[in-house]
């Protein structure tokens, strides 16, 4: 189904669009019709199955245009809340609503500052929040559209406690969605004492399908990783190619040095561009105009191009779900594709997980070269 069919604002569609995201996944299929009547929600589903647009899509439509906090993103960690941030601000822009970020290594009196504004959606960690909560520079008796996303990190982050003391701080006519992708019974404890005959969402992990794509380890030190990767790229000689790296910093240094060989046209892609940027790098993709796409898994996140021949892990993924959300990006509709990644000494437990997760030992050898 597609997000024009679920009703979603025609500007909010095109946003996506230009993103390359045009069909709903199963989570927000099932979430948003259920969420826009206000009625409290259980989702348990797996990290990259689209839990953010799920939740914040029929949020956005439920805000009204006056200067009171009236929704509460609620994360586990800063990163997290810095993700689903990016997504809201750019959602927030087109219904022309204010939305902040409140969370550690944020510098507090710039937050105290954006909150006086009452922003009327907040993302933030339960530590800051408390915080702010504390000092009396955050209001939250008018939210009451609450998201405790990624509960199970709370509970394991020693979370939960902070988090049911925010909540009752907020209203008591809230809307409360919860997502998990597991229900240990603490969570279903809090469950049970904040929300109201909640509905339940139970997505099915995606089923591994990579029949169509060749998987290599290709083991390397990590002095020599940047001389591998020029060695694989001009062995296999890629139509286009995806290479993910594990940070913004790596991907920035790596897509300059490659950039300096004058073999291939690159150009990067992570968390520092500007939509803007971000539409102009994936708009040269489509086209073919670079081959080589430097990028971070998040700014990747519902990245979809056709024609992409070669997935390159220069950094291995931190899990399975990673893992597959990137080589997924290649061996599209019935064509075949190449997911090589390098692993060093240190990232050979992280291998190991992933072979576990995909329960399949993933060929060890060297790229032919030509």
């Amino acid at each position: 189904m597609k997000f024009n069919e679920l009703k979603i604002n025609a500007e909010v569609c095109e946003m996506l669009k230009r993103q390359g995201i045009i069909d709903a996944t199963p989570v927000q299929e099932k979430v948003i019709p259920t969420a826009r009547n206000g009625r409290d929600l259980i989702i348990q589903a797996k990290t990259g199955t689209g839990k953010t647009l799920a939740f914040l899509l029929p949020t956005f439509e439920r805000i009204k245009k006056i200067p009171v906090t009236q929704a509460l993103i609620i994360a586990p960690t800063r990163e997290l809340a810095t993700q689903i941030f990016k997504v809201s601000a750019q959602i927030a822009k087109i219904f022309e609503l204010e939305t902040i970020l409140i969370c550690g290594g944020k510098d507090v009196e710039r937050e105290k500052s954006k909150l006086r504004h009452s922003p009327q959606l907040i993302v933030g960690t339960p530590g800051r929040l408390l915080d702010h909560l504390k000092r009396g520079t955050i209001k939250l008796s008018n939210a009451n559209k609450i998201i405790i996303d990624e509960a199970d990190e709370l509970l394991k982050l020693g979370f939960i406690e902070d988090v049911e003391n925010l909540l009752r701080e907020t209203a008591a006519d809230r809307q409360l969605i919860l997502c998990s992708a597991t229900m240990p019974l603490r969570i279903r404890q809090l469950a049970a004492d904040f929300m109201s005959k909640p509905q339940e969402i139970f997505i099915e992990p995606q089923k591994i399908t990579l029949e169509n794509i060749n998987q290599v380890i290709v083991k390397v030190k990590p002095e020599k990783k940047f001389l591998r990767l020029t060695e694989i790229l001009d062995a296999e000689n890629p139509y286009l190619a995806i290479i993910f790296c594990a940070t913004k910093e790596t991907a920035s240094k790596l897509a300059l040095e490659l950039a300096a060989q004058k073999k291939f046209l690159v150009d990067e892609l992570h968390g520092d561009l500007t939509q803007q940027q971000r539409n102009f790098v994936m708009k040269k993709f489509r086209d073919a105009s670079i081959q080589v796409l430097v990028a971070t898994d998040i700014a990747a996140r519902g990245l979809d191009v056709e024609g992409i021949t070669h997935v390159i892990s220069y950094d291995v993924p931190r899990d399975v779900e990673t893992y597959i959300h990137r080589i997924g990006r290649t061996g599209r509709a019935g064509q075949e594709g190449s997911a090589i990644m390098l692993v060093t000494n240190d990232e050979i437990e992280k291998l190991r997980r992933i072979e576990k997760g995909i329960k399949k030992s993933i060929s060890v050898r060297q790229p032919a070269r030509k």
